[in-house]
């Protein structure tokens, strides 16, 4: 059999595993596109399937109905969205400002991206509708950034660089204060340039830290 039989028998079988993977990844994409822009209500099985090339018989042999689909392009979008421990680390500078700064600069970008765009979206729109999504988001997006923030200022308070206070709390603050307002604005369309983003990350940032500081 030749080289170029044996190719054409493959591309006319059975996918391969990174080709049946990439399928289901531009399923659950498309799928969130269409929530999205229709809302859960209104998009169906059937329109997703069709603007994918699948059939609603290949969308049902994975997903049981509707909601199941709807959270899975959910969690698909989250996970996506969070950071490495890693990354955290290398963000670390050593200088709690500018780590802060670095972190706040990661987590705004990451929302201005289509991915990023589109989950808070949809969060926003059908979190009353699937509470879950809004807990998973925190919990695997959100918290262990602030996590690593809360460790952050527990070592500058060892190093007596700002004063003992509740360090959860204080990282909590950081993300909605920092990032979280910064967000809202993008999420509604007012998407700031590099330089405005600079200097509200900056301000912000040090605002923080001065309520912080040792008195």
């Amino acid at each position: 059999m030749t080289d170029a039989i044996a190719s054409t028998r493959r591309g006319a079988g059975r996918p391969t595993r990174e080709q049946a993977e990439a399928r289901h990844s531009e399923l659950l994409d498309t799928a969130l596109d269409l929530f999205l822009a229709h809302g859960f209500e209104v998009a169906t099985i059937e329109m997703i399937a069709n603007r994918v090339g699948m059939t609603k018989r290949t969308v049902y042999a994975r997903y049981a109905d509707k909601s199941s689909l709807f959270l899975a392009a959910v969690q698909r979008a989250i996970e996506r969205q969070i950071v490495p421990r890693h990354v955290l680390e290398e963000l670390d500078r050593g200088e709690l400002a500018e780590t802060l700064e670095a972190i706040a600069r990661l987590r705004i970008g990451q929302v201005m991206t289509p991915n990023g765009l589109r989950l808070q979206r949809i969060i926003n729109t059908e979190s009353y509708r699937f509470p879950t999504i809004f807990t998973a988001n925190y919990e695997q997006s959100a918290k262990p950034v602030i996590e690593f923030v809360a460790g952050l200022l527990d070592r500058a308070i060892a190093a007596e660089a700002i004063a003992p206070t509740d360090v959860d709390l204080a990282a909590s603050a950081f993300m909605s204060m920092v990032v979280g307002g910064t967000v809202r604005a993008i999420v509604s369309g007012s998407t700031p340039t590099a330089a405005e983003l600079d200097q509200k990350v900056h301000f912000t940032v040090h605002l923080l830290l001065d309520g912080l500081r040792p008195r």
